[in-house]
């Protein structure tokens, strides 16, 4: 595929392979964006910035809504591209898909929402016989930096909301996965949209995406990924709007009184998911000692039972890694554990990118395995003593953007939700839940910033106060 620079398709001087991890095989090549591919990229947008910021609200919803609905009407073939480039079982690549739908018809109600608010400022000395209010206006340009695991939605929570607020916004995608992101700016063009408002380039992200960031043209950075990349890109941007999306080593605290059928069932749905892949995955199971055992013994076998290969085959329910340095290194991550006195109950081998789920007890929280986000398919179990242990475990992380805890007790839920340092908090279920229309974000070094369509497009906009002098 080619990608699209200042209103054209484009092939570029130099090209790389988009591979299946599982097998390997090319799916297809794109360009490698060369620094003049970007400022041309850029020279655009600015043109497509103005254009946008002159379009009603109305018709920039009508583009997204019907964008959507193309998405629609692609489902199956977009949730197959998904599982071959990212390595998403196909019922795993079909459901995103459906939830990048959502997204974009979010967004399109959104584009309606862009209003302001009348002051009082009456209410102010001296201000009786004056009117105030606010106008909400866009940013301009947006750099849209994705991550590889959600292909397609997590360009979705970007674009969309960037346009709904009338922003140019220039995509680049993972390097790994940017297949997905190309087709959505198809969609888009296909929709109505000014050829100008949108770019996508492909490359590596250290050939291309400090400069990008450093763009004064850029007003607005919104990037999903790595605590330690998104702390370069806040560097390297100076005054901009940001919204970093970074890591995480979720906690799912289990209680005494917990339903530990359930509990397993929450760890099997929300650790293995997209092998293990997911900034919100379980990572961290904290049990007290009462139940430790018990849900140890639950768990092992339920983890065994996923079956793990090829994503294209339906009766699989989970597929490589992206990479097989990343395989290699949550191996290696395993091994440190079990070196340090943690024992592997099920899993902990693989073949090329394929990690057999993994279930790890005895950890504790100086391992990396714990400490650190593992990004693969592995949880790791820690018994604690009581209550107050969990949660002080809980917050032993330099993370903090989705924990859970499993309890009938509701003073204990309270504690959890009133002292857990994270950004989403769940009761009885694990941390790895989201619904696209809900505020998303980390505290601490899982990044600042919400997405989510309605509060993304705050983000992606800024305010005006405008004073009204009486004569």
């Amino acid at each position: 595929m080619k990608m699209f620079v200042a209103g054209e398709w484009v092939a570029g001087e130099q090209q790389f392979e988009v591979r299946n991890p599982f097998d390997g095989s090319v799916i297809d090549t794109v360009p490698s964006a060369s620094a003049s591919d970007l400022e041309r990229a850029l020279a655009g947008m600015v043109r497509g910035a103005v254009a946008m910021r002159k379009m009603p609200a109305y018709d920039r919803g009508a583009i997204l809504r019907r964008a959507g609905e193309i998405m629609s009407a692609r489902q199956a073939e977009l949730g197959s591209l998904i599982s071959r480039e990212e390595g998403k079982t196909v019922a795993e690549g079909q459901f995103e898909v459906g939830r990048a739908i959502e997204t974009m018809m979010l967004s399109a109600e959104e584009a309606r929402r862009m209003n302001g608010e009348v002051l009082p400022l009456d209410a102010a000395p001296g201000g009786g016989d004056r009117l105030g209010f606010t106008v909400r206006v866009p940013c301009g340009i947006v750099a849209a930096i994705t991550p590889f695991n959600f292909p397609l939605n997590l360009v979705c929570h970007k674009v969309g909301p960037a346009l709904a607020a009338g922003n140019a916004v220039i995509v680049k995608p993972a390097s790994d996965t940017p297949l997905s992101a190309l087709q959505l700016v198809k969609f888009l063009l296909e929709a109505g949209l000014p050829a100008d408002a949108i770019a996508c380039v492909t490359g590596r992200g250290r050939a291309i995406g400090d400069q990008l960031c450093r763009d004064s043209r850029v007003r607005k950075i919104s990037f999903t990924g790595s605590s330690e990349v998104g702390k370069s890109i806040v560097q390297a941007a100076g005054l901009k709007r940001v919204t970093m999306e970074l890591g995480s080593n979720s906690p799912l605290i289990v209680l005494p009184d917990a339903d530990l059928e359930r509990v397993a069932a929450a760890v099997v749905a929300t650790g293995y998911g997209n092998a293990g892949q997911v900034c919100i995955s379980t990572q961290r199971v904290i049990a007290t000692r009462p139940v430790y055992r018990d849900l140890l013994d639950l768990l092992t076998p339920r983890i065994a039972a996923i079956p793990a290969g090829d994503p294209l085959d339906p009766t699989i329910r989970m597929g490589p890694m992206i990479r097989e340095d990343d395989a290699r290194r949550v191996l290696n991550w395993i091994e440190e554990a079990t070196n340090s006195g943690a024992r592997v109950l099920c899993g902990g081998e693989r073949q090329g990118t394929l990690v057999a789920p993994t279930l790890v007890a005895e950890v504790t929280p100086d391992m990396r395995l714990s400490r650190e986000e593992l990004f693969g398919p592995a949880v790791g179990v820690t018994a604690a003593d009581s209550l107050e242990h969990a949660l002080t475990l809980a917050n032993d992380s330099r993370f903090g953007l989705s924990a859970g805890i499993f309890t009938r007790d509701i003073n204990a839920a309270l504690r959890f939700i009133r002292d857990v340092d994270s950004g989403s908090l769940h009761v009885n279920w694990g941390p790895g839940w989201r619904a696209d229309l809900m505020p998303y974000g980390g505290l601490k070094e899982s990044g600042m910033g919400k997405e989510g369509p309605a509060y993304a497009v705050q983000e992606m906009s800024e305010w005006k106060t405008v004073v009204i002098h009486g004569s």
